[in-house]
């Protein structure tokens, strides 16, 4: 294709059908096993299927093909033809948009005209909310849904969550993407201080200047605006993180909703940012919602250092977690240990909660994009492989 030379072959080996299914909302269907071949359905509202794929290679993007039982057979560039009305992208024609989305996939997008790099603005600049339009997602839940869809957020999480979230558009760049963005406030202050913005595919950023010292995306499901009657603060690395994790423990909850404040510190971590939230929900519990792996579990350390005012320098080396304190140093098992073991040191004067994501997920959002981050395995190969074989009842030959 002249217009773009897309070089579809090295694109196709970045790009698998899994990356598109995923960002659909498809979930792993276990139950049909996790052999040769997987089985990705897309659910529907009413806890049934709107469709059913069969992909091959799993391992082997470059290789990757997918069936349906009606002997439907195709590689990615076929499904993204089949779903082409999905991604939330302009394009000039059938093959100017497969272009698009699979390089936007693979982290190479496609610049249709001169643009200025980020990279190349002054990000030591304070945040001017001047250089964004923006406008409540309220307006049009429906314009945004395509961005949340890939990470498989429910409608009624997006309305839950959807008075502190814009849509975001920098008006320095020409470009026909409209983004979501989080705003980052203060804890008790409405002022907006910058925005952690997400796109379609891996597109994130924050915006420029954005304040995450002192700032944070912080969601207030309180209806009396008494910080002192909040119970629970839950943090997460992200706003996506956040809103899984609401997601997958609604019920759970339920009870507590309006004495519960739900934060995303944005991937980085700031003594000021959580140690300010904190002191300002001062009878709240602080709960660990952070990442399931070793930068998550310090993530939570680090925290409970904050909170209860104490030094605490929290590392990883290649063995352990060490903690030192006061100038003794702690070493803990950087697979297994999390707040609760800075027990055994450190008497905690308030209270602390973990809530991370099952074993075999690293955060929230993959534990409802059902992507753990190893496959789950059941009792046997020959159970896994002869329970697809039921399913696939007809014949069909792969």
């Amino acid at each position: 294709m002249k217009e773009h030379q897309v070089d579809f072959k090295a694109l196709k080996a970045k790009v698998g059908i899994d990356d598109i299914a995923y960002s659909l909302g498809y979930q792993v269907d276990r139950k049909a096993g996790m052999g040769r071949y997987i089985e990705f359905v897309l659910p529907d509202f009413a806890g049934g299927r709107k469709d059913t794929i069969i992909v091959s290679h799993i391992h082997d993007k470059a290789q990757q093909t997918f069936f349906r039982r009606n002997g439907q057979r195709g590689d990615v560039i076929n499904f993204i033809q089949e779903n082409a009305n999905s991604f939330g992208i302009s394009s000039r024609n059938n093959w100017d948009l497969i272009s698009k989305v699979m390089a936007k996939f693979a982290n190479q997008p496609i610049e249709e005209k001169p643009q200025k790099v980020y990279a190349q603005i002054n990000t030591n600049k304070p945040f001017n909310p001047k250089l964004y339009h923006t406008e409540p997602i309220l307006q049009n839940i429906d314009a945004v849904q395509y961005i949340f869809k890939q990470r498989n957020i429910k409608k009624k999480t997006i309305e839950d969550f959807a008075p502190w979230i814009q849509r975001v558009k920098d008006i320095r760049f020409n470009s026909d993407y409209i983004n979501i963005g989080f705003p980052y406030v203060q804890p008790g202050a409405e002022k907006i201080e910058g925005y952690e913005i997400r796109g379609y595919g891996s597109f994130k950023r924050k915006a420029t200047g954005t304040n995450s010292t002192t700032a944070a995306w912080i969601v207030d499901f309180s209806k009396k605006d008494n910080p002192e009657d909040i119970k629970n603060v839950y943090f997460a690395e992200s706003a996506y993180d956040v809103m899984a994790f609401y997601q997958a423990n609604k019920a759970k909850l339920k009870g507590e909703l309006e004495q519960s404040v739900f934060v995303s510190i944005g991937g980085t971590f700031s003594n000021q940012q959580v140690g300010g939230i904190m002191n300002y929900y001062s009878n709240a519990r602080a709960v660990d919602c952070f990442d399931n792996d070793v930068p998550g579990r310090i993530y939570g350390m680090r925290m409970v250092g904050v909170v209860e005012k104490i030094p605490l320098n929290v590392v990883q080396t290649d063995d352990a977690i060490r903690v030192s304190l006061n100038g003794e140093e702690y070493k803990l098992d950087p697979q297994k240990a999390n707040l609760n073991n800075l027990r055994d040191f450190i008497h905690f004067k308030r209270n602390y909660g973990i809530e991370k994501a099952p074993e075999a997920f690293k955060d929230w959002n993959d534990v409802v994009m059902n992507k753990p981050s190893s496959p789950i395995i059941s009792k046997n190969k020959y159970e896994r492989e002869e329970n697809l074989r039921e399913k696939r009842m007809g014949g069909l030959k792969v």
